[in-house]
């Protein structure tokens, strides 16, 4: 696994920011270790919503998780306001940087992520490609290295 550290500055977009990085790094299989920070604006879309709702003040991030490659990033995130109200959803485009954000990213050299139209969700989800031998258990969503 290879990991990698960056510092987003004041106005950076985050997922803009990600997913430029993760094109420069050609990252095929990467997720969030860790991330903190702070936003000026976030737009996050909510649980079973089609729309992403805006909204303006200073928040910290209190999580971002999610997988993220150069073929599409997905990504979850919480944060609390000036009173420690937490609320969250699905990160888009327009979560702005208000003083920083320090993320750590991990890529793992095993497996690439691929995002493919699933007709039983109706969206683009995981599609993970092995890269070495594996064993497969009997869930298909778990994955065993021998």
């Amino acid at each position: 696994m290879k990991v990698f550290a960056i510092r987003l500055k004041p106005q950076d977009d985050l997922r803009q920011s990600l997913k430029n990085f993760v094109k420069q790094e050609d990252i095929k299989a990467g997720f969030i270790l860790s991330a903190i920070g702070s936003l000026e604006a976030a737009k996050i879309r909510f649980a079973n919503q089609d729309v992403s709702t805006v909204l303006t003040g200073k928040f910290e991030i209190i999580a971002l998780n999610g997988t993220i490659a150069t073929t599409g990033v997905h990504l979850h995130i919480a944060i609390s306001d000036r009173e420690g109200k937490t609320i969250g959803g699905h990160l888009d485009d327009g979560c702005i940087i208000y003083t920083i954000a320090e993320i750590v990213i991990g890529a793992s050299e095993k497996f690439t992520f691929n995002r493919t139209f699933d007709q039983q969700t109706g969206y683009q989800e995981l599609e993970i490609i092995e890269q070495n031998s594996v064993v497969r258990s009997q869930n298909p969503e778990l994955i065993l290295y021998d």
